[in-house]
């Protein structure tokens, strides 16, 4: 909200994941794991992930009014230097 960044909560996160069971690679190749932390498939598109995710928290009131913008990023691999 007022332009702050932070984690998405994880029990939003379990929220979006448990409802949008699809047969889509967006949502369906997603794990939940922390605040701000989702594990996620080669196939997830993570634009699109990040627009539904966006929309969905706004639906839900989470913006509290105001746009909620998702930026989703790749984490390094453990196993890449």
């Amino acid at each position: 909200m007022d332009g702050q960044h932070r984690p998405c909560p994880l029990e939003w996160l379990d929220q979006f994941a448990m409802r949008n069971f699809t047969g889509s690679a967006e949502f369906d190749d997603t794990l939940p794991l922390s605040d701000g932390l989702l594990e996620a498939g080669f196939r997830v598109d993570l634009a699109r992930l990040s627009a539904a995710l966006s929309e969905w928290l706004i639906r839900r009131g989470k913006g509290e009014g105001r746009p909620v913008r998702v930026e989703i990023t790749e984490a390094s691999r453990k196993d890449e230097p």
